[in-house]
């Protein structure tokens, strides 16, 4: 099954698509990678959603990309006498260690390190922003702030602190047992959130020891700040637009959006775009204009992937949300000025053989007018340097490993086969051939472009660059 487009579609699943035919209706309406938000549902409920992705990959013969969210921490107010209090502009609303219901004049926060943070003149967004305070008092048992933007307070609200670094570890416990959970039950992407600093990085790198990638979130202003450490540090990142929004100001979304899919792109890590792309889809059967805008917007700057949320796990229309994603990247990349605007943001390749190589690839297949690159990789690589590059022709991404064909659904223009390992290079072209004939991307008389690392097999190592003819297509196994 071959997509008609380079950008990827996540998909989270929910209670509207649990069912194994509603997930596979997903895929056929252009799902690449499904989302298991450990925020909600239990591990029983996760597990019934993996088994039935898997049975659908084996039954389709398509690698399909497994990507858990992990919760991360969530500071959050205690609860009032009679389940909210009305505050007023100007008030003074104490915050401290009593467990007891507050009231219009008090609230409990089960948050000591929060505390020990704050100090006068620091902003406190209550209610994803709803209700702003500012710091007054600070103690290291209670603070003091005054209301700044008045409303009705319920219980157990979320409390953002924007601009401040809080001394809060990305993984809870609970994150750790969902960790584990989805590492034995084989996802292939982990999306790390509350993500303040590389170092935050690195106890769930450690935790995962190479048997998934790891996906940044980046949802804090203080990730921003350290942009190019976390790009660093991890596999992938994800712009959490929601949460990002809640503590910048909402005009400043945009830029960065672009900011971070520009660097994402230059570093060759994969870039997820998401939140509220197609919410008005959660209940009306199609989008707004400018919710289409904005899924148009990210495919024209060359983000990896586009996420759906709500939309596709509890709104009343999840096939429909795939479908219309789906015809707007499709609709984009047909557009002249998407590869143009594409050029634009293209990074210079790094002084290696192997950036090289895949560099010249891509020039080669446009040149050539080659119907697709073929790369070898075993760990993925090779496929990603080429996936960075934006090249004009499809890229199938050829590996013997399973579990980096999965990976790789993420990626941008990556067609990911599962093949048997190359035994000579004469193999590998033979095989490169039946393979981009098989999938449907060649035909006799077309020319082909394949890199790899030679000798075969070699992981990391891109130095090679064939062009090949395609001559016919014996039907045998790929």
């Amino acid at each position: 099954m071959r997509r008609n487009r380079q950008a990827k579609i996540i998909a989270t699943l929910g209670p509207a698509s649990s069912a194994a035919r509603t997930i596979r209706a997903l895929f056929e309406a252009g799902a690449d990678v499904f989302r298991l938000n450990m925020s909600h549902g239990t591990q029983d409920d996760q597990r019934a959603r993996i088994e039935a992705i898997r049975m659908i990959e084996r039954e389709i013969g398509r690698p399909i990309g497994v990507l858990i969210d992990l919760q991360g921490p969530k500071i959050r107010i205690g609860t009032f006498a009679g389940g909210k209090a009305v505050l007023t502009e100007g008030q003074a609303l104490r915050l401290d260690l009593n467990a007891a219901p507050g009231d219009g004049t008090r609230v409990g926060l089960p948050h000591p390190e929060v505390l020990q943070v704050l100090e006068p003149g620091v902003e406190l967004l209550l209610d994803d922003g709803r209700v702003r305070l500012r710091v007054v008092e600070a103690a290291r048992d209670h603070a003091v702030a005054r209301v700044e933007t008045a409303g009705v307070l319920s219980d157990r609200k979320g409390l953002n602190l924007p601009g401040v670094r809080l001394p809060v570890g990305p993984l809870t416990d609970k994150d750790r047992r969902d960790l584990q959970f989805g590492l034995d039950n084989g996802a292939d992407w982990v999306a790390l959130s509350f993500v303040q600093h590389p170092d935050d990085l690195a106890e769930a790198r450690r935790l995962i020891a190479g048997r998934a990638a790891l996906m940044a979130k980046i949802e804090k202003p203080s990730a921003v700040e350290h942009l190019a450490g976390i790009v660093e540090a991890s596999d992938a990142l994800m712009i959490a637009r929601g949460d990002l929004g809640v503590e910048l100001p909402p005009e400043e979304v945009p830029g960065l959006q672009k900011e971070i899919v520009g660097a994402a792109r230059r570093a060759g890590k994969p870039v997820v775009v998401a939140t509220q792309m197609l919410e008005s889809m959660v209940k009306a059967p199609a989008p707004t204009r400018a919710e289409a805008s904005d899924v148009a917007t990210a495919a024209y700057d060359g983000a990896d992937a586009l996420m759906l949320s709500a939309e596709s796990a509890s709104g009343d229309h999840p096939v429909a949300a795939v479908a219309m994603m789906n015809r707007i990247i499709a609709t984009v990349e047909r557009d002249p000025r998407h590869r143009r605007m594409l050029d634009i943001v293209q990074a210079d390749p790094e002084r290696t053989g192997a950036d090289a190589i895949t560099a010249a690839a891509r020039q080669v297949a446009r040149t050539l007018r080659a119907a697709a690159i073929v790369t070898y990789s075993v760990s993925g690589s090779t496929t990603l340097r080429a996936s960075r590059e934006r090249p004009e022709a499809p890229i199938i991404g050829a590996t013997p490993s399973l579990a980096t064909a999965r990976k790789l659904t993420l990626a941008w223009g990556v067609h990911s086969v599962l093949t048997e390992d190359a035994a000579s290079f004469d193999d590998m072209i033979v095989r490169a051939q039946r393979i981009a004939v098989q999938e449907g991307f060649a035909r006799s008389g077309q020319r082909i472009a394949i890199t790899a690392g030679m000798p075969v097999g070699t992981p990391g190592a891109t130095n090679t660059l064939h062009v090949a003819w395609i001559e016919g297509a014996p039907e045998r196994r790929v």
